[in-house]
């Protein structure tokens, strides 16, 4: 058995060449190929919008031109604008942001002096209490002399 094929290019409506090939007595069908007419090969596709834009002439004097340079200098002000405000908000959250933390700070010192006083005054509480009870099972029998005698 031989296996000989024969291949066909033909165009196909996107200007891509294709390439049929069909092998002889071998049983298997085989899948077009897609072949790039121009011999770069491709690249990136360029969107709708700027397709007509890359060749042609724009005329600096007319009115379409002058309406969109105003619109897109409207535009880029108010992008500085909204990023300058922006900008002093984040600078004003940072300064309040600063002025609570030196609050707490204070706050935390403040509550740790009072804390340590605190335990200071239980700690000479429980001292006192300490001294001043007595284990059970050693307390100390006094004698009444008026008793005794009786």
């Amino acid at each position: 058995m031989s296996k000989t094929s024969q291949q066909n290019s033909s165009t196909d409506a996107s200007g891509a060449s294709v390439i049929h090939s069909q092998a002889h007595s071998s049983g298997l069908q085989q899948v077009p190929q897609l072949v790039p007419v121009s011999p770069g090969g491709g690249g990136k596709a360029v969107p709708p919008s700027k397709q007509g834009k890359k060749n042609s002439f724009v005329d600096r004097n007319s009115d379409e031109y002058r309406q969109r340079r105003e619109r897109n200098n409207m535009a880029v002000k108010k992008s500085r604008l909204k990023s300058k405000q922006k900008a002093q908000d984040t600078l004003q959250r940072v300064n309040q942001l600063k002025e609570e933390n030196e609050r707490l700070e204070a706050k935390i010192k403040l509550l740790t002096k009072e804390l340590s006083v605190l335990k200071d005054l239980f700690l000479e509480h429980a001292h006192n209490f300490a001294d001043n009870v007595q284990p059970v099972g050693t307390e100390t029998t006094t004698t009444n002399p008026e008793s005794s005698g009786q």
